[in-house]
Parts: structure tokens; C-alpha cells; sequence
């Protein structure tokens, strides 16, 4: 049984395939989403029901993992990779069409991309892993992009605002939670460092 206990899941495991498949998922997405060339029609409903399709599927290989105790340091690294290329590229998408503010676009990629490479840069001492913080601030990213997808948001005000509401409070959480990951990271090398030279 401890052999059991501490043996290493297999990175080819379902999780994983999920991962990968929200990846592949992204350019169908944005694909999608231009074919569709601000016209709010069957396309754009298209890159909607996508984009649902594909943050499923992060909650489903996080479900999994835990259940069967398939938590690999792949997962932990490509999982957090998959969810910044789909939201990464609906918001490029929803500020190349005008929908939204670049600078809210640019201000969320600069973070996601920073922690992204952060995270290799500590790898050698440890793995980051996704946080509440970066979870609450994931949800919140995916209900304001879903919003601002729907086709029938432009013709209804109200739904506007609750888009640009829901956006601007994932924007405070991403800066938030960008600058937590920052000092974990320092903390993760000053304990690796430490580990190391004793």
C-alpha cells in the first residue's frame, strides 16, 4: 500500500488529455469568433457555445485529478497554460472587435503572461499552484467574457454594464493576485535556495 500511496500518476492520463484539448479548442474558438466578423449570428453563437465547451472541460480534469489522485506537475503547469490561452484570446478577440477597452485587455495579458513565465523561472524549486485567489479571478474573467460574447449583449444596455462590472472586478483580482504570486515566488526560491545550501 505505500508503494501505492507514492507512486507518481502517469502524465497520459484523462486530466491531462482534457488540458491538451482545451488547447486545441482555442484557435476553433477564435476561428469562430472571426469567421463570424461582428455580424452577432450563428458563428457567434458558435464561439459562445465553445468557449462553454472548453472551460468545462478545466473543471472537469480538475474534478478527475482529484478524484483519482492524477495531480501530476504537468497538470499543474498546463492547466494554468490552457486557461490563459482561451481567455487570453477571447479578450485579444473582444478588443480587436471594438467590445472592449485594450488597455483592460493588455493590463490582464501583461499579469497573465508575467506569472506564466514566473512560474518556470521558480520551477527548479518548486511548482506554483493555482491559487484561490487566481481561481475566484479566473471565474470571474470567464462570466464577463461569456457575457460580452453573447450576441444579444450590444443591444442590451443593461447586460453591458454587467459585463463591464463583472470585468472590472476581474481586473482588481488579477492585479491582486498577480502581485501574491510574485511574492510566493520570491518566498518558493528563498526556501529553494535555502534547502540547497544547507
Amino acid at each position: 500500500m505505500t508503494e501505492t500511496a507514492n507512486a507518481t500518476p502517469s502524465n497520459w492520463n484523462l486530466p491531462n488529455a482534457l488540458t491538451m484539448l482545451r488547447i486545441v479548442l482555442v484557435p476553433v474558438f477564435i476561428w469562430f469568433f472571426l469567421t463570424d466578423g461582428g455580424a452577432y449570428g450563428w458563428w457567434r453563437w458558435a464561439a459562445v457555445l465553445l468557449f462553454l465547451v472548453a472551460i468545462y472541460t478545466d473543471k472537469l480534469d480538475g474534478d478527475i485529478a482529484r478524484a483519482r489522485g492524477l495531480i501530476t506537475s504537468f497538470g499543474k503547469i498546463a492547466d494554468p497554460i490552457a486557461d490563459k490561452l482561451l481567455i487570453g484570446s477571447a479578450l485579444v478577440m473582444l478588443s480587436a472587435a471594438g467590445e472592449l477597452w485594450w488597455w483592460v485587455t493588455i493590463v490582464m495579458l501583461v499579469r497573465e503572461v508575467g506569472i506564466t513565465v514566473l512560474r518556470f523561472v521558480v520551477i527548479r524549486y518548486g511548482v506554483m499552484a493555482a491559487s484561490k485567489g487566481g481561481k475566484l479571478k479566473t471565474v470571474l474573467q470567464t462570466v464577463a467574457i461569456f457575457v460580452y460574447l453573447l450576441p444579444v449583449t450590444p443591444a442590451n444596455p443593461w447586460l453591458s454594464v454587467v459585463a463591464l462590472l463583472v470585468m472590472l472586478a476581474a481586473l482588481a483580482v488579477t492585479v491582486v493576485t498577480g502581485a501574491d504570486y510574485i511574492i510566493k515566488a520570491v518566498q518558493l526560491r528563498n526556501a529553494g535556495r535555502g534547502i540547497k545550501g544547507a
